[in-house]
């Protein structure tokens, strides 16, 4: 019954410390995967990351329907969604406008505080850098860290991760 967000660059090593926080565990491990291997290079990544996987989790795969498919799951497991920033780009990808995002958003951080089970997320920080000179790309940015924010709030343990370590977050002042 907890929720842990964990953020950081690419490549910071987000996923990896998700599998092995998820493999410490005893609960069963549901593994709910939102990227889509639409190129070689994407299949290339999938591929590695399932590879550092234990071959007895279970693997959902939600590019779109996050939420439908969290709440689908039976309670107990140790829930880990790899990632926001996939599924975000999916959506934006889909057509589904800011207000719609953000609603899905809060539906997934509500289902996740109220999960019995532990639930660990994955996202990617994107607005630490120079602002996007396209439109879009800044859509994306700051789509994705408005939903990073709703589901931090919510989240017991916050952490940014960095070239492997973390740094813990203070949670929301009232």
């Amino acid at each position: 019954m907890s929720l842990t967000l964990l953020t950081g660059g690419a490549r910071s090593g987000k996923s990896a410390l998700a599998v092995r926080r998820a493999r410490h565990g005893d609960d069963p491990v549901v593994f709910v995967a939102t990227g889509q291997p639409r190129d070689a290079e994407m299949a290339d990544r999938i591929a590695r990351h399932r590879a550092e996987r234990p071959t007895g989790w279970r693997t959902v795969e939600a590019p779109f329907e996050l939420v439908d498919a969290c709440a689908a799951l039976d309670p107990g497991a140790c829930v880990v969604v790899d990632c926001l920033a996939l599924w975000v780009s999916n959506l934006l990808e889909h057509g589904d406008d800011e207000a719609t995002t953000l609603g899905r958003a809060r539906s997934l951080a509500g289902w996740a505080s109220a999960y019995r089970g532990s639930v660990i997320v994955v996202t990617n920080e994107v607005g630490l850098g120079i602002v996007p000179l396209h439109p879009v790309s800044r859509d994306y940015r700051d789509r994705l860290g408005r939903v990073n924010a709703v589901l931090a709030a919510e989240a017991d343990l916050a952490q940014l991760v960095v070239a492997g370590r973390t740094l813990t977050l203070d949670p929301p002042e009232d």
